[in-house]
């Protein structure tokens, strides 16, 4: 069992041959990597798949031309959340720590900006190498706690996130 939903509109229940309780049939093969030719109701159509996700379970497939963004739930997923734990997933993260002993070259970012996952907040020189400290999620910087210039040592934390 699986529920699929695209584009954030369309919501599809898929349970073997049945995609919302009616039994649909397909023929399909790999054609290459992430690349397939299926065959639906007498029409041909070529998937391949763009971009994925696996540990967040979204997928972006193009479908003759078209891309479609995918969010998936297995059975797993749904028990959890008819338990309600669905929120099991979501790791708040509340700061950003050294990750070895260093020197902070450079604070990238202030007090109250929003950054997202992935950007740069800080420089910091660990043995004669400049290291981007990036962020390990979306958030808004509630306090810098380091300044430009001091010494950190491991797992210091340099930034509080809300």
């Amino acid at each position: 069992m699986f529920k699929v939903k695209v584009n954030d509109q369309h919501h599809f229940d898929i349970d073997n041959n049945f995609i919302n309780g009616l039994e649909e049939s397909f023929d399909s093969i790999k054609v290459k990597n992430g690349t397939f030719h299926i065959l639906h109701n007498n029409k041909s159509y070529t998937a391949v798949i763009i971009d994925s996700n696996i540990a967040e379970k979204a997928f972006v497939i193009r479908v003759n031309n078209n891309d479609y963004v995918l969010q998936v739930q297995d059975k797993f997923d749904i028990l959890l959340q008819q338990l309600g734990l669905g929120n099991l997933k979501t790791k708040k993260v509340n700061n950003i720590k050294a990750p070895m002993p260093g020197l902070v070259l450079r604070l990238e970012k202030k007090i109250g900006d929003s950054i997202k996952k992935g950007e740069s907040v800080l420089i910091l020189e660990a043995m004669k190498m400049e290291n981007m400290i990036k962020s390990p999620a979306d958030a808004i910087i509630k306090n810098i706690v380091v300044k430009q210039g001091e010494a950190v040592e491991k797992n210091q934390i340099l930034i509080e996130l809300e």
